[in-house]
């Protein structure tokens, strides 16, 4: 398969865009589905391989019912040859023209595999390519055993075993419960969770908070998984450090302040540590949406995210956005914002009322999960004092191995105080990951001690001509 025209096509097969796919299918369109994993579910309902007649039986799992489901009308679709499923592909670059509309350029997500890998055009294009967890750096990070908290659990869900035997987990927001109960329940014995937070944080938001009883479920059975396995949750906690020869051994941390700074003299240190996971949030996938161009703002939790209507439509005609890249809620907003998304997308005239692509019970549902986002990334923030654990030796590029006192000098003296200078003089985010990791981080030093990134900033950060990495034999083969 060389090109590939439908009326739709669909970035990522996670919640939302598994939603959308099926969506647009059922409402008359033929779609394609680019997704860099094997299989549908995205990192959300990640599973073992669905192979022979074994299939996974969800524990682990939220809203597994609901993946299931459309998992069913995702293979139907299939099956009735509206929908194409390209799995184990990502999009290098995506262009539109007022007459052909979008195209779509791919690459394998491992390199060495055979064939050609397809262009896809389509009259409207769904992108839901999601997030990954934001990273803030931390003397010693650099050590084998530091990782993020969702690679910990992506491990887990995709291999059934886990990376070490003891843990601990750190940052901010739920998702480290899940994290740590997942490897509670996988034989893992998790030291601590250590929480920036403090849970008081929630009282000016209980509306938004008691408007999703179903989240309060979910606490209260992490609750229980925390109470039969033993597992410290400590908040108003971070690590100031981590430490080891080759690998992570001792993690110290301390009480914070309200700010995020260490109080002296308080906390302790973990010993004979294998793995340390950290989260601080998620980072939404931008780079193929700012490669159209699309109205961007900043969210509550700091993140650049992409401003869409009530059909979830972009700034640029056709295109249309769901998932993290409007703003991290979850997956049960994912789902709801993918269908709405489809529905629209699929409509030729592009003449869809916001009323007609959600019922008004879905509506009022997914603006709920919107507003309880909203209350999360506030209760749950970055800490604003958290540039003071660093020392000068820090890194902050990894990949690099850029550290702290090159970007604070860099800022001082030459004047750089975005990602892109930066990057210019200290070259940051110029390595490996391309500042997917450190991108965050290097535009928060740029503004300065407790100030928050520029959105200019995390733009210039996220945008790239090639969104993802491409084999320069995809490039030699290109005819125009």
């Amino acid at each position: 398969m060389s090109d590939l025209t439908v009326d739709v096509a669909v970035v990522g097969a996670g919640p939302a865009g598994l939603a959308a796919a099926v969506a647009a299918a059922e409402a008359g369109a033929v779609v394609a589905v680019v997704d860099a994993g094997t299989q549908t579910g995205g990192q959300f309902w990640r599973h073992r391989p669905e192979t022979g007649d074994a299939d996974p039986d969800g524990h682990g799992h939220h809203d597994w019912n609901t993946f299931l489901d459309l998992r069913r009308r995702f293979r139907a679709g299939i099956a009735a040859g509206r929908v194409h499923h390209l799995p184990g592909l990502q999009v290098w670059m995506a262009s539109k023209n007022d007459v052909d509309g979008f195209t779509l350029r791919t690459t394998r997500t491992v390199v060495g595999g055979e064939g050609v890998t397809p262009t896809v055009h389509a009259a409207r294009l769904v992108l839901c390519p999601g997030g990954y967890d934001r990273q803030l750096p931390v003397p010693g990070w650099d050590l084998p055993g530091v990782m993020a908290a969702g690679g910990i659990q992506a491990f887990i869900k995709a291999n059934g075993a886990l990376p070490g035997k003891r843990f601990v987990v750190a940052g901010t927001g739920p998702f480290l419960l899940p994290v740590a109960a997942n490897i509670a329940e996988a034989g893992g014995e998790v030291l601590a969770v250590l929480e920036s937070s403090s849970l008081s944080k929630w009282f000016p938001h209980w509306k938004a908070a008691a408007s999703v009883p179903g989240k309060a479920l979910e606490g209260a059975e992490y609750a229980g998984i925390f109470a039969r396995h033993r597992i410290p949750y400590k908040t108003r906690s971070i690590v100031t450090a981590v430490s080891g020869t080759d690998r992570v051994q001792t993690v110290s941390w301390a009480k914070a302040d309200a700010d995020g700074r260490a109080i002296p003299g308080t906390g302790g240190r973990y010993e004979d540590v294998d793995v340390i996971g950290f989260g601080w949030g998620f980072t939404p996938q931008m780079e193929l949406p700012l490669s159209f161009g699309v109205q961007t703002r900043l969210d509550a939790d700091g993140s650049l995210v992409a401003v869409v209507d009530e059909r979830q439509e972009s700034s640029v005609p056709g295109l249309f956005l769901a998932g993290e890249v409007t703003g991290v809620g979850g997956a049960v907003l994912a789902v709801l914002e993918g269908k709405a998304a489809g529905t629209a997308a699929a409509d030729a005239s592009a003449v869809v009322l916001p009323a007609d692509v959600l019922p008004a019970k879905e509506a009022a549902r997914r603006d709920r999960h919107r507003r309880f986002a909203q209350a999360m990334h506030q209760a749950h923030p970055v800490p604003h004092a958290w540039q003071e654990w660093l020392t000068p030796e820090t890194l902050v590029c990894r990949c690099e191995e850029v550290p702290v006192s090159e970007v604070t000098q860099a800022r001082s003296t030459l004047g750089a105080e975005d990602s892109r200078s930066l990057k210019s003089f200290t070259r940051v985010g110029m390595g490996w990951c391309q500042g997917r990791v450190c991108g965050f981080a290097g535009s928060c030093l740029g503004a300065g001690p407790g100030e928050p990134a520029a959105a200019a900033s995390l733009a210039s950060a996220a945008k790239r001509p090639l969104a993802v990495p491409v084999p320069i034999s995809e490039l030699a083969s290109l005819n125009d």
